[in-house]
């Protein structure tokens, strides 16, 4: 039997396809997360640094100083 040519081995085209393949099939888009409706009036706990002249001068009027950041905090936003 006379010996026919061999074709070259291309890994490299067959390793292209099944990574392509691969991807398709694993590849999903990402979803964005769900927003979170704001309620009003429902106020959320969180840890904020800010200066101690600034927290002495809120606190210095007494109870109720965390409200009045939260006032300041308002008008800076423009709320």
């Amino acid at each position: 039997m006379p010996d026919q040519p061999r074709r070259p081995r291309t890994l490299s085209d067959a390793r292209s396809e099944a990574e392509a393949a691969f991807k398709k099939v694993t590849a999903k888009v990402a979803e964005a997360p769900p927003r979170k409706t704001a309620i009003p009036g429902v106020k959320e706990q969180v840890t904020l640094r800010i200066d101690q002249d600034v927290l002495e001068y809120f606190q210095g009027g007494g109870p109720g100083w965390q409200d009045r950041i939260n006032q300041a905090l308002r008008k800076a936003a423009g709320k």
